[in-house]
């Protein structure tokens, strides 16, 4: 081993900037970045202009969406189910909607308090709730119909700069301004402090040539038809709740027969001059039995569902995510996920709740329209446990090998996830620090 324990950090999204910007500053450690996609670009194009092709036949297919945002990708599940990610340097921070809530019940079940790190996240990334003030007036109706019906609305913590959100309501669509947060900021901090970016490089497999499979010695990367190897003391695997489960597949490592993804449907309905297509995208959540509910205008329901089809300053949405069952797999060949009995009977009350708020709203029932069924995290497919907890480490990883991204959450959240991927990301760079920092 060297002077420098070399460290390699798969991903650059939630879990794998932090990972790398912490490990960056530990005096001892050289850490590589190895990220699948390219550098990030907002989409900047007419979302009208291009929302029409959906009657035109040309836009058959919402895996499609890469044509219009190259980073964004959209894979079906065994059952249909679209999945959608972000591959790029930031990963899928750059296309999040901003939030930033605390979701560690399951952790702290298991006795992993991440309050510190949630606090000083907080404090780094400038999260706030106070933004009502630029709420929309269709917002504020919705918020008041939530209200009307006995549900509970709170403002939902973004980590936002407000003096420079233009109120365009892209966040999902990369934000031009600069406003919103997202992974790249961290990946340039560690850079800065002396870590190596490399793009476009996708991970095949672990070198694992141990005969007892307890130490790996590098990375299978390819670019293009080409593979070179890395080299590796240590290496943190961050490539997002599909990513990672699909290169410790490959590399021999059986992961769980789980997968949650947090379903998101949209219930919609035509509302003049809503205006929510430039709206701060949840802007407030209500909870219920294992689901959230929040204003929301799904772009990808508007460019690829023809039942979207008035002009996106007339239409209101309300979003449900969904506390998933963790029932499903992912391998180095497929993803199967589909819905439970139980999350079907959660989904049919959470709809029901939506339509409930839209009467309140002065909306009829015979108005609203579904979405495109999505769901955009993944994760559960190495949950930490009881045996696991200590060490942050899974006893089926090699010695070296740390995973530190939503593969490690023990349930479903049912709510943004960045900030708790963040968090736990954080508590593993720690752990990984005080093994091989010099």
């Amino acid at each position: 081993m060297s002077s420098a324990a070399d460290i390699v950090v798969v991903g650059s999204g939630a879990g794998g900037a932090v990972a790398a910007r912490e490990l960056a500053r530990v005096p001892g450690v050289s850490v590589t970045i190895v990220e699948a996609g390219a550098g990030f670009h907002p989409f900047v194009g007419d979302r009208e202009r291009f929302a029409a092709f959906r009657n035109s036949g040309l836009f058959i297919d919402e895996r499609m969406i890469t044509a219009l945002i190259p980073t964004m990708r959209v894979v079906r599940a065994s059952d249909g189910l679209r999945l959608v990610r972000g591959v790029t340097t930031g990963g899928t921070t750059t296309l999040t909607t901003g939030s930033a809530v605390r979701r560690d019940a399951g952790l702290r079940r298991l006795g992993l308090d991440l309050g510190p790190e949630f606090a000083r996240l907080e404090r780094e990334l400038g999260v706030t709730s106070d933004h009502r003030g630029r709420w929309r007036e269709s917002t504020h109706a919705l918020w008041d119909a939530c209200a009307k019906v006995g549900l509970r609305p709170a403002p939902m913590p973004k980590a936002i700069d407000l003096t420079r959100c233009r109120r365009c309501g892209r966040c999902v669509l990369g934000c031009e301004a600069g406003a919103k947060w997202d992974a790249r900021t961290m990946v340039r901090e560690a850079v800065s402090s002396g870590a190596t970016l490399l793009t476009g490089l996708r991970v095949q497999r672990l070198v694992v040539d141990d005969p007892r499979g307890r130490r790996a010695e590098g990375l299978v990367v390819r670019r293009g038809r080409r593979s070179l190897t890395l080299a590796a003391d240590g290496i943190v695997v961050a490539a997002g709740g599909l990513g990672t489960p699909a290169i410790l597949s490959r590399s021999g490592i059986a992961v769980r027969n789980r997968l949650a993804v947090d379903p998101v449907l949209c219930v919609a309905a035509p509302w003049p001059d809503a205006d929510q297509h430039r709206e701060l995208p949840m802007p407030f959540s209500v909870s219920g039995d294992g689901f959230m509910v929040a204003p929301y205008f799904d772009h990808l329901s508007f460019f690829f569902d023809r039942r979207w089809r008035l002009p996106g300053g007339s239409i209101a949405s309300l979003m449900v995510k969904l506390a998933d069952e963790e029932v499903g797999d992912v391998d180095s060949r497929a993803v199967r996920k589909g819905l439970t009995a139980r999350d079907r009977r959660r989904l049919r009350e959470a709809v029901a709740s939506c339509a409930e708020v839209f009467a309140a709203a002065g909306v009829p029932r015979r108005e609203l329209f579904l979405g495109l069924p999505n769901a955009g995290h993944p994760g559960g497919t190495l949950p930490l446990d009881p045996s696991s907890i200590g060490a942050l480490h899974d006893a089926r990883l090699p010695d070296n090998v740390y995973v530190a991204d939503a593969s490690l959450l023990p349930q479903s959240l049912g709510a943004p996830p960045s900030l708790t991927i963040m968090a736990l990301a954080t508590r593993v760079a720690r752990v990984v620090a005080e093994r091989f920092a010099v």
